[in-house]
């Protein structure tokens, strides 16, 4: 199987390996409502759903009052122009529209299926869909090859009532347009001013440079570029698409067309921009490249030529990148809240206007920790919001709403916007989007190098090489060079061209210098110089550690050939404890994230440790860009049962109020008083002043065995133990750990470094 691109950042088998397991695809289907009882499944089927069937077939809209179509949209293709591979049939469309799916459902809580339709005739194709379209109150259109993407869309807007949305035109227009008015708002250029080319007259381009004359860029200073050249009013064998675009013009090429252009939107193909054509274009040129998975040129082509150029890209490893999940998600979530029966332009300008409108908004701490504390500030190098900015789902889906209800094609107004605002915070888990924050945070720090200790493990082969890929940092693999590059070979991963750096620790340069500072450290603890010489030339651990003692690594991720406690106690021999040292596990579950401590070392902590083991888990849950509140937990609730475990907990309590520290706490209290509100409503003295999000258990027995009990039970993710509060950054993972949990560690890791240094900064 070809690589796709040549940064592409894992490995086909990795690729596959995700699709497959722990079960084939990408989505499945979770129910609303209870099936516990006999009378919920009355309810539920026979006899009682017949009374809502009665009731939708008096009214076909009571549909939206009784069933799931209000957030359902089916995304549909029929395969003939999939991403950028072209036509290779319905079945091969599947994963991209699971993909799809699985989108939708993360940035907008819109529940959606795929449909593929076997054929690739529009016709046959438009029959197929308008005969299932009521089932949905939105039609996603994917991978459908220009031109009869047109047809197909047109068609289907006049046969259907509800929402039909092709998005890879106008979901690329919609963010290119966002970004083209923040461009212009930097540079001073006025819209019905510029002149604008554009390289590519696909679908994508058509509709982008449509909307841009929607909203303002006059068509007579626009010219469109394809495979064959400008296309000019006149020329001949041009398509109705591009005819409706063409304008009188003497330019023949794209070259002659951007000399002197303001804007040039590319849409076709890499290398199709020369740094000669951005030379001859006008001051502070506008420069959107969006051929994926390679620019027509690149940021540093540009760079090279023009210091005053504003540049977009379709990548995430270059700012500003046009990515559709800025728009589709939240321009259905709009669309379907007030049942529109279509997606009209009015609703598309919206969705551009308020895209440009939140990026010249002050950018919050929660994204900003996603930068290790770099603060964003609207400027050339970001035009667009981040796809992770948690102010997407409550910023955009409102001005879709109200220019849907401006227009007339709203069915169910919303009359009261602020409340619509509070319930779309409340509709996305934002759990997910942690570890997309703290990759983006490592990837915007000083590069860290990290040691990946059992270097010859195939697992950690595969996970150092997807670190490095996906440029989180410099992976350093311990072990011996031959065996490493053997292992890589089988698994099909070419070193030469990633340049990871290998050590071996028996033959490394740094032997005797770590044996001498390692012996020194050691020497008075009853070891032997020879002992510590074994220990550096046999044990990876002890190598690792010493490495980042000695600042010729900045973090270590190990464990997974040896148990947690015995590498531990190996890492504690070279490292000292900066502050108290806990075990932090993650808990992502039904929209929230938990910070569960401590999972890993203090079986059972007394009242002085408890109070320290909050302090260290406030001010990690601070790292990441979280306002912590500690819950300690226990089975009595404010001394009622007494117990000794319980009295531990309140003495905790006492020595934080002797303390003063800048974070809330409360206990000792169950569960369900951290984390539910009615339940708090009994105790009016309580100082949390909403749910706990940090959660302090009395023993490491309750804390592992309830982090691990959930996970098991399903419907959560467990991250960790996180190991908190050594004076460099270890991570630790569990006993055969996965690829994907190797490299989740090891990013922990570069970022808890990475954080440090911003903050000695």
């Amino acid at each position: 199987m070809p690589d796709l691109t040549d940064k592409q950042t894992f490995s086909d088998d990795d690729a596959l390996e995700f699709h497959r397991e722990p079960m084939p695809g990408k989505i499945s289907m979770a129910p609303t409502k209870p099936m516990a009882t006999q009378r919920d499944l009355s309810l539920a089927y026979s006899p009682g759903v017949a009374v809502p069937v009665l009731a939708i077939a008096e009214d076909p809209d009571r549909a939206y009052d009784y069933t799931s179509k209000g957030n359902l949209v089916a995304v549909i293709s029929n395969g003939t122009a999939i991403l950028g591979l072209g036509n290779l049939g319905h079945m091969a469309s599947k994963p991209v529209m699971e993909g799809k799916a699985v989108l939708f459902k993360r940035f907008a809580d819109v529940d959606s299926f795929d449909v593929e339709v076997k054929t690739t005739d529009p016709d046959e194709f438009v029959t197929v869909v308008k005969n299932i379209g009521d089932t949905w109150g939105g039609i996603n259109l994917e991978d459908i090859k220009s031109p009869e993407c047109f047809e197909i869309e047109a068609q289907l807007q006049d046969l259907l009532d509800i929402p039909v949305f092709h998005d890879d035109q106008h979901g690329t227009a919609i963010i290119s347009t966002a970004g083209l008015i923040n461009a212009c708002h930097i540079t001073g250029k006025k819209l019905e001013d510029i002149k604008v080319v554009l390289a590519g007259a696909g679908a994508a381009g058509l509709s982008s440079i449509g909307l841009m004359k929607a909203v303002g860029v006059r068509a007579e200073n626009t010219v469109i570029v394809d495979r064959d050249g400008v296309v000019y009013k006149g020329r001949e064998n041009v398509d109705q698409w591009k005819a409706a675009h063409a304008t009188d013009t003497p330019h023949r090429t794209l070259a002659e067309a951007m000399v002197g252009a303001d804007v040039v939107l590319g849409l076709s193909a890499k290398g199709a921009i020369t740094k000669e054509m951005v030379a001859s274009m006008a001051a502070n040129p506008i420069i959107f490249a969006m051929a994926n998975p390679d620019p027509e040129i690149t940021p540093e082509d540009v760079l090279s030529v023009r210091s005053d150029a504003i540049m977009a890209t379709g990548r995430s490893d270059y700012v500003n990148q046009v990515n559709n999940v800025l728009g589709f998600p939240y321009i259905f979530r709009g669309a379907l809240d007030v049942r529109a029966r279509t997606v009209n332009h009015e609703m598309k300008i919206a969705c551009a206007q308020a895209l440009a409108m939140l990026a010249r908004e002050d950018v919050p701490d929660e994204v900003a920790a996603a930068y290790s504390g770099r603060k964003l500030k609207f400027g050339p190098d970001y035009i667009i919001p981040t796809p992770f900015d948690p102010r997407l789902i409550w910023y955009i889906p409102p001005f879709v709403a109200q220019a849907a209800m401006d227009t007339g094609v709203a069915r169910q107004p919303i009359l009261d916007m602020d409340a619509y605002r509070i319930a779309l915070r409340q509709r996305v888990d934002p759990s997910a989007a942690l570890m997309q924050k703290i990759a983006s945070a490592v990837r915007a720090a000083p590069n860290k190098r990290v040691v990946f200790a059992e270097g010859e493990e195939t697992t950690v082969i595969r996970a150092a090489w997807g670190f490095k890929q996906a440029e989180l940092g410099t992976p350093i693999l311990l072990g011996r060079e031959d065996l490493i590059r053997k292992n890589a070979a089988e698994a099909g991963l070419n070193f030469d061209d990633l340049d990871i750096e290998i050590v071996n620790a028996r033959i490394s340069e740094k032997n005797d210098a770590y044996t001498d500072w390692l012996y020194e450290r050691l020497q008075r603890r009853g070891y032997l110089r020879r002992d510590v010489q074994r220990m550096i030339n046999q044990d990876r651990n002890y190598f690792a550690a010493t490495m980042v003692a000695r600042g010729d690594a900045d973090a270590v991720v190990t464990g997974t050939t040896r148990n947690f406690n015995m590498v531990l106690k190996e890492v504690r021999r070279v490292l000292d404890v900066r502050d108290r040292l806990i075990g932090l596990s993650v808990l992502l579950a039904k929209g929230r994230t938990l910070f569960v401590a401590d999972t890993s070392i203090h079986e059972l902590p007394d009242a002085r440790e408890l109070a320290e083991i909050a302090i260290q888990a406030a001010a990690t849950v601070k790292k990441l860009g979280r306002t912590p509140r500690v819950a300690f937990l226990s089975y009595s609730t404010f001394g009622n049962p007494p117990g000794d475990r319980s009295e531990q907990v309140r003495e905790a309590i006492r020595i934080l109020d002797q303390i003063g520290v800048d974070f809330e706490y409360e206990g000792e209290m169950p569960a369900e008083l951290a984390l539910d509100p009615e339940a708090r409503a009994a105790y009016p003295f309580m100082r949390l002043t909403g749910d706990a999000n940090v959660l302090v258990m009395p023993g490491i027995h309750s804390a592992s065995i309830s982090a691990r009990l959930v996970q098991a039970l399903g419907g959560a993710t467990v991250i960790g133990p996180l190991l908190v509060g050594l004076e460099k950054s270890v991570q630790i993972v569990s006993l055969g750990a996965s690829v994907s949990e190797i490299i989740a560690s090891a990013t922990f890791a570069a970022y808890d470094e990475a954080v440090g240094d911003e903050g000695q900064a």
